[in-house]
């Protein structure tokens, strides 16, 4: 279906069936992306005394018992309770359906991702899709531990982040902060405004902002605006697996 939409006065189109899907597919038979070596996503059979869910063990229809660790085993977004002790949940966060965004393109240097390569377009800031290179598709199917270190943002780049008014950032590592940093995650706090080294709200309302994280952008997709949204399992939980998809646009 063809629609049309405003954004800052001027009038954009995008074809609601076309559209390129960020996530990476969560196979519970086969490879899995996986951060710091935690217990893969698994998918057994329900079984309780003559009760089977799986048709070839002679069960009359399939269910399974699903297990797994959002922050570690996929594409998944995460919101301020990731690092506070209230209970706010990500399903209550994200409240547009079509987000305006902009995709780069960055070469970490030295593993880090500096200020001077964080750029928006005029209007497409809401959110901001980072694609880092190298680009391939092991991300899809990557064991991040300390041999396989992804890279992360400095705190100068976050802040910048912040000053150009980003709420929603995707990324295709599955951190935004070092990945041995001791549980401080900096640049969590900065992209949310919570003090460093706190862990409360202080009687303010949380973030609306999102993080997601464990992304894949394919190569034959360029730099450029986007609309997104964000498909998120309506999981009442800091974090829970999403399903972030981007429609190309045209004035």
């Amino acid at each position: 279906m063809r629609c049309s939409l405003k954004i800052n006065n001027n009038l954009y189109h995008y074809d609601s069936s076309s559209f390129i899907d960020l996530s990476i597919p969560l196979n519970f038979d086969g490879t899995q992306p996986n951060y710091f070596g935690v217990e893969k996503a698994t998918a057994v059979p329900y079984k309780s005394g003559n009760l089977i869910g799986a048709t070839k063990q002679g069960g009359g229809c399939n269910f399974d018992v699903l297990t797994l660790i959002p922050h570690c085993n996929g594409t998944h977004t995460e919101c301020v309770g990731h690092i506070v002790n209230d209970n706010i949940s990500v399903h209550s966060i994200i409240t547009d359906v079509l987000i305006p965004v902009t995709l780069i393109t960055v070469q970490p240097r030295d593993g880090i991702i500096h200020e001077g390569q964080i750029a928006v377009e005029s209007g497409f800031n809401a959110g901001l899709i980072l694609r880092s290179l190298p680009n391939n598709e092991s991300k899809c199917s990557r064991a991040y531990d300390s041999d396989h270190l992804p890279p992360y943002f400095s705190e100068e780049a976050m802040n910048k982040i912040n000053v150009l008014s980003v709420n929603h950032l995707l990324v295709d590592m599955p951190t935004i902060d070092p990945a041995y940093d001791e549980g401080r995650l900096v640049n969590h706090h900065i992209f949310w405004g919570v003090d460093q080294d706190k862990h409360d709200l202080d009687g303010n309302p949380p973030s609306s902002k999102t993080i997601t994280e464990m992304i894949y952008v394919p190569n034959d997709v360029p730099d450029d605006r986007y609309l997104l949204q964000i498909q998120v399992a309506n999981f009442v939980s800091d974090a829970a697996p999403s399903r972030p998809i981007i429609f190309p646009i045209e004035m």
